[in-house]
């Protein structure tokens, strides 16, 4: 006895290729690899153009700077302007390091951090920027290796009591 084969009518095969891509979700009709290429070549034109902005507000910040230094020098000014230039320099670091490895170094931003809250309490004072100075501690974990700002305070002052 032969096999008895069934052929498909042109109409029941085109009803069965209907099915079979209705049965294919909608999110996988896109091509995931090229619009996450595309959306990462947007990125890195945003950070190549952050970082040409940065180099000329250095430019710029830099000859505000030499200006500055022919007429009587602002000490306090220009270590101000100085550590904005440095800001300026790690924020650069930090997007150069975006581009070449394509992630944000969490060492280079706590750097920025750093920095940035120090020029603060050069250019404003101590007494100015306690409120900076709380949202930068609550900001950085306790957790870097000999750095515990609570536990040298407690300890000055139990030697203190005692």
């Amino acid at each position: 006895m032969e096999p008895h084969t069934q052929s498909q009518s042109p109409s029941a095969a085109a009803d069965q290729a209907h099915q079979q891509q209705a049965s294919v979700l909608w999110h996988q009709l896109f091509r995931r690899r090229e619009i996450v290429q595309a959306l990462e070549a947007i990125q890195d034109l945003i950070a190549i153009s952050l970082c040409m902005g940065l180099f000329c507000v250095m430019a710029l910040q830099l000859r505000a700077i030499f200006t500055s230094l022919l007429g009587r020098p602002q000490f306090h000014a220009i270590t101000a302007d100085i550590l904005f230039i440095l800001i300026l320099v790690e924020l650069f670091r930090l997007l150069i390091i975006y581009l070449q490895e394509q992630r944000v170094s969490i060492g280079v931003s706590v750097e920025i951090a750093i920095v940035s809250v120090l020029r603060e309490v050069i250019v404003n004072g101590v007494l100015e920027t306690a409120a900076l100075l709380l949202v930068e501690r609550v900001w950085l974990p306790p957790t870097f290796e000999g750095v515990d700002p609570e536990a040298q305070v407690s300890a000055r002052l139990r030697r203190e009591v005692n």
